[in-house]
C-alpha cells in the first residue's frame, strides 16, 4: 500500500557517526517503536522546530516590558533627524 507521506520523500540526509552512537540511536529507536531513520527524523525535526521557535520568541524582562509598553501608549513626536527626512523625501518626490 501506497503511504502518501512516503511518497513526498524524495530527499537524503547522511551522517557520520561512531559504531556507539549508532548502537545508542538504534536502542532508542527500537525502544519507542521506530526504525532508525524514522527515530532520527522525528528526533532532529523536533529539535529544529524547537530551535526556531526559541530563536524567533521575544523574551522582554517586566522592566523591557513596561518600556515597551509606555513607548507605544505615549510616542514621542518625529525628532529634528525624522522631520528633515521627511522633508527631503517630499521635496525628492514632489509631494
Amino acid at each position: 500500500m501506497n503511504r502518501p507521506d512516503k511518497a513526498l520523500k524524495r530527499d537524503r540526509l547522511e551522517a557520520r557517526i561512531s559504531p556507539e552512537q549508532k548502537s545508542l540511536f538504534q536502542r532508542a529507536a527500537m525502544l519507542r517503536g521506530q526504525t532508525l531513520s524514522d527515530y532520527v527524523v522525528n528526533i532532529v525535526q523536533q529539535d529544529a522546530e524547537e530551535t526556531i521557535h526559541k530563536n524567533e520568541l521575544i523574551t522582554l524582562s517586566a522592566r523591557d516590558s513596561r518600556i515597551f509598553v509606555d513607548t507605544l501608549l505615549n510616542p514621542r513626536g518625529p525628532n529634528d533627524a525624522l522631520r528633515a527626512a521627511f522633508e527631503d523625501h517630499k521635496e525628492f518626490t514632489g509631494q
